[in-house]
């Protein structure tokens, strides 16, 4: 904590003709405490004409008035605890299974739920774009002009030939694999062979995926994070749902994937990307999931979960502190 001292000048070529003050009281403010919770003890005492501060455990006060101020700092928010709790008031049926994550952008403060692996379907196609990005910038070149073309009917039409087709040039799994290591996705694997969407995931590994995307400490320099982040604000108006329900309007930038697998018959929804909350903060948003008869009722889960996960960190209340004062004569 720091005090501030206003200094007096005396006068003294010519005598006062005003009755003198009984005393100038100072403040001076030790920390006298500290607990490992957080707790801040301060007294601050008034005395006359000496200021004096120490660090030791108690100070006394030489003065005829003491007063006592504990600023209370609370003890630091459990997000995950948080999100757990908003999570309650999703409901998966049946054979559905969820997982969440999201990064508070203002505040720096993440939460995940859930850790299971996933299929990615068609969200994989933000980290082959990445991923070939990433390549082009340690080869030292630029896009093709062909490139360019599939990367943006990959992400804002989810269009699957253009995936297939960077899929392959970014070299299938091995290269996809290789980029995530060193954009720092620990749990996610290349899907085999041409199934690039069968790729297994973790919500953290997504969260983290657009921390590279949307983040200033990225492996991906400023032109590659404006391109991927360029396309996802152009999704075409028939998969603009997922993450972007809980957003403030259209402040949104995403993708989703949807599959419905062959040996089971349910479908994977999943949705990743950066929205603006009603509360005015950004935030980092993936949802991914598993187990939904229809896609409409996967879309429904994960809607659900984007929306509780961002208003966990509004529930938060951000941490405060709290001060308490008593004087004593």
């Amino acid at each position: 904590m720091e005090s501030s001292r206003a200094a007096r000048k005396s006068h003294r070529a010519r005598p006062s003709r005003r009755r003198p003050l009984p005393y100038i009281a100072l403040a001076a403010v030790a920390v006298v405490g500290a607990t490992a919770a957080g707790t801040v003890y301060v007294k601050a005492h008034a005395h006359s004409g000496v200021v004096s501060s120490s660090a030791a455990p108690s100070a006394s006060a030489s003065g005829s008035r003491e007063a006592t101020v504990e600023p209370v700092t609370q003890p630091t928010v459990d997000y995950d605890a948080l999100l757990a709790k908003a999570m309650k008031s999703v409901t998966p049926t049946g054979d559905q299974k969820v997982s969440v994550a999201v990064l508070d952008v203002t505040s720096g403060e993440s939460a995940t739920y859930g850790s299971a692996a996933f299929d990615t379907a068609s969200i994989v196609k933000v980290d082959i774009l990445a991923t070939l990005l990433l390549q082009a910038q340690d080869a030292g070149r630029q896009l093709t002009a062909t490139e360019k073309s599939y990367a943006t009917t990959m992400i804002e039409n989810s269009d699957n030939d253009s995936a297939t087709a960077l899929w392959n040039i970014i070299g299938t799994a091995d290269g996809l694999d290789a980029a995530n290591k060193t954009l720092g996705l620990t749990g996610t694997t290349g899907g085999d062979g041409p199934l690039w969407g069968l790729t297994q995931t973790t919500a953290a590994d997504q969260l983290t995926l657009l921390q590279q995307v949307f983040g200033d400490d990225s492996k991906l320099n400023s032109a590659s994070k404006s391109y991927i982040q360029g396309l996802m604000g152009k999704i075409e108006a028939d998969q603009q749902w997922g993450v972007s329900a809980a957003a403030d309007g259209s402040r949104w930038k995403l993708k989703n994937g949807w599959l419905a697998r062959s040996t089971t018959g349910l479908w994977d929804v999943n949705s990743i990307g950066r929205v603006t909350g009603t509360d005015g903060d950004e935030y980092l948003v993936a949802v991914v999931s598993k187990g939904s008869t229809t896609q409409t009722q996967g879309i429904s889960l994960i809607e659900a979960a984007a929306k509780a996960g961002v208003a966990a960190f509004g529930e938060s209340g951000g941490s405060t502190t709290a001060a308490s004062a008593s004087a004593t004569d």
